[in-house]
């Protein structure tokens, strides 16, 4: 008979009240939300979260990687859509919502990792 037990640690507990965790989650979050004012911490978040995937000991890490990797790209390529169409002025309110878009999917991949919880659906478009 197989044991359901996974290989993996148990999670650590919870930051404590009125603390700040910074894992590995918190930090891709933080440098994606600072890429609107620095404007490369974002390339950096993104890199930290491709290679930080690989090395994951939290099963709730899993999905908030997945999750803001795919922030990323869909920004990027929302932003580089709403810059074409800017010369038609349609662009101009595009790139305003790619970038609330972008900044509440990032403040809710922060919410969720310091309370350890896994994204309910890494996979959706949606907030």
């Amino acid at each position: 008979m197989t044991d359901t037990v996974t290989d993996r640690p148990p999670p650590p507990p919870p930051a404590p009240a009125g603390g700040f965790d910074l894992n590995q989650p918190t930090i891709v979050s933080l440098l994606y939300l600072a890429s609107f004012v620095t404007g490369v911490t974002g390339l950096v978040g993104l890199v930290l979260a491709y290679v930080w995937r690989n090395d994951t000991t939290q099963l709730w890490e899993e999905s908030h990687y997945r999750y803001l990797i795919r922030t990323f790209w869909f920004g990027l390529l929302g932003m580089v859509i709403g810059v074409i169409l800017s010369i038609v002025l349609i662009g101009i309110p595009i790139i305003i919502a790619v970038s609330v878009w972008v900044i509440v999917r990032s403040v809710i991949a922060l919410l969720k990792a310091q309370k350890h919880e896994p994204m309910p659906d890494p996979e959706t478009l949606w907030v």
